[in-house]
């Protein structure tokens, strides 16, 4: 999945929501299973969302929405592996936004 969001310092959960997906019941969801996300909250406790976060979240959706796997399975999976993981998605990512950017340049020929 390619997620096309523009470069800031944060993001709203609206923002992040969107450019997933999902309900932001699910963004709080996964912020409250996994430890690495974890976004600034403002004196209202409106979430802000760092780049670091999307990355996490953007690698925890890859895990469970698109490989299949359970929560648990995500959770061990980021604790034993997350250098291998890591590199791995960050290629499959850089592909992604490479074939999001030729689809784009073939539909304006």
């Amino acid at each position: 999945m390619y997620i096309d969001l523009p470069e800031k310092l944060y993001y709203t959960i609206g923002e992040v929501s969107k450019a997933f997906d999902v309900n932001a019941s699910l963004i709080r969801f996964w912020e409250k299973e996994f430890d690495v996300i974890a976004p600034k909250k403002n004196a209202k406790g409106t979430r802000r969302f760092t780049p670091e976060d999307i990355r996490n979240l953007e690698l925890i959706y890859h895990l469970v929405k698109e490989r299949g796997f359970t929560l648990e399975g995500a959770k061990t999976h980021l604790k034993e592996g997350k250098k291998e993981i890591l590199s791995n998605f960050d290629i499959i990512r850089k592909l992604e936004a490479v074939k999001a950017q030729l689809l784009e340049i073939k539909s304006n020929l």
